[in-house]
């Protein structure tokens, strides 16, 4: 995008001026928080934006039309106008008998899609009947242990005709392989299904509070998932992460629960 060389050097100087009178006021009267600013991420916010921020962007590059890459402004073309945002109500609870009563009840009430709380056994990749699951069964979902609790839960549900999102990370493989053989047997083909999955270990270290492995071990895995995602190794992509500060950088994020969306930044530079 070209912006005229001279107005960019005027609206430089009116923001000095700004700066310099009103700004200075104003924080002279009352500072401002004593606060990091910054996005879910950990992006820094600026107290400002001007065009002088975007004077080098290229639209096509790093902005683009709905619909295209680099996807700023939304996967489809004509947004929210073309189809309304997708309504589900997240639930999940005691056996795969029960959830599935709800699911019918929540189709017939105007939900568009579902979405699948699992219970913690599930979310860890234990069975019900594990001597760890002991006293979790049903408790904050779904219990799905099987093939068959997934065959129930969604019994009487066409899935070709509805889409499902399944909070479930560690065991995520499994329990997509376990969605997508029920829909076989209700002989519906898997380029047919609708819907998405988390894939997101750390979440469930930072939000559940679950630990299995080592803070190392899971920035480790993420890493490699991060590595395989953008087509280069493990080896190759943790020194670059450790020389840039990247790797403290999860841990702290895994303290302060922040998400670890800039480590798609980081791996992109």
């Amino acid at each position: 995008m070209s912006f005229d060389r001279k107005k960019l050097e005027r609206l430089a100087a009116y923001h000095d001026k700004w700066e310099k009178n009103t700004l200075k006021k104003t924080l002279d009267r009352r500072p401002e928080r004593d606060n990091k600013f910054m996005t879910q991420s950990s992006v820094p916010i600026k107290r400002l934006y001007t065009p002088l921020d975007v004077a080098e962007l290229e639209y096509e590059r790093d902005l683009g039309d709905p619909g295209e890459y680099p996807y700023t402004r939304g996967v489809h073309a004509t947004g929210h106008r073309g189809k309304l945002w997708t309504m589900r109500m997240f639930a999940g609870f005691g056996t795969a008998e029960e959830t599935n009563e709800r699911y019918k009840y929540l189709i017939e009430q105007g939900n568009m899609g579902l979405s699948v709380a699992f219970d913690l056994p599930t979310l860890m990749g234990y069975d019900t009947d594990a001597p760890e699951a002991l006293g979790e069964f049903g408790k904050c979902g779904v219990a799905v242990s099987s093939l068959k609790d997934m065959e129930i839960l969604f019994d009487g549900i066409a899935l070709d005709e509805i889409s499902t999102s399944m909070t479930i990370n560690s065991p995520a493989a499994i329990i997509w392989a376990f969605y997508i053989a029920a829909a076989e047997k209700q002989g519906v083909p898997m380029e047919k299904l609708n819907g998405t999955l988390q894939n997101d270990i750390l979440k469930e270290y930072i939000a559940q509070k679950e630990k299995i492995k080592s803070t190392q071990e899971e920035v480790d895995e993420q890493i490699r998932e991060m590595a395989q995602q953008y087509g280069t190794s493990f080896d190759e992509i943790k020194p670059a992460l450790r020389k840039n500060g990247a790797i403290n950088r999860i841990r702290n994020d895994i303290r302060e629960k922040k998400t670890l969306d800039f480590l798609v930044g980081e791996l992109q530079k």
